[in-house]
């Protein structure tokens, strides 16, 4: 049986594959129906937001490391802190296909234990740097 850490590393992997595969429905199953994440509130909006982001840019991949969780936060139990340090390349496509957009930051999420396990409840990604150009970066 794994542990919450491990639980919630293995979720943060499965965030970055769902956003690099462009797999809406599996993004959307890993928060919660009311989570806050990239300026927006609730499951749907959150992957209304990622898709006027990534829905019309080429391959991306959103590497992970240096992975901190906290749990039982303000002593509960059912939840736990992550801060997971991420660089991510975007690749453009189309007209913009020879573009490159990058940056390097930290994501801190808030996770809820649920039946289905560890689902995050608030993320937010603060931006360290950048690079390249962020018209890359589009709906479908």
């Amino acid at each position: 049986m794994s542990t919450d850490r491990e639980q919630i590393t293995e979720r943060l992997a499965d965030v970055a594959t769902a956003l690099d595969t462009r797999d809406w429905t599996a993004l959307g199953a890993l928060f919660t129906e009311s989570a806050v994440a990239y300026g927006a509130s609730g499951r749907d909006e959150i992957v209304s937001r990622v898709r006027d982001h990534l829905g019309g840019c080429g391959p991306s991949q959103h590497l992970l490391g240096n992975h901190r969780v906290e749990l039982a936060v303000d002593g509960d139990d059912d939840l736990a802190r992550s801060r997971t340090y991420a660089r991510v390349m975007h690749v453009g496509a189309g007209d913009l296909a020879e573009l490159i957009y990058e940056c390097y930051g930290e994501y801190t999420d808030t996770w809820t234990r649920t039946p289905e396990g560890w689902r995050i409840r608030s993320r937010e990604f603060h931006v360290g740097f950048d690079r390249g150009d962020r018209r890359v970066l589009r709906p479908e």
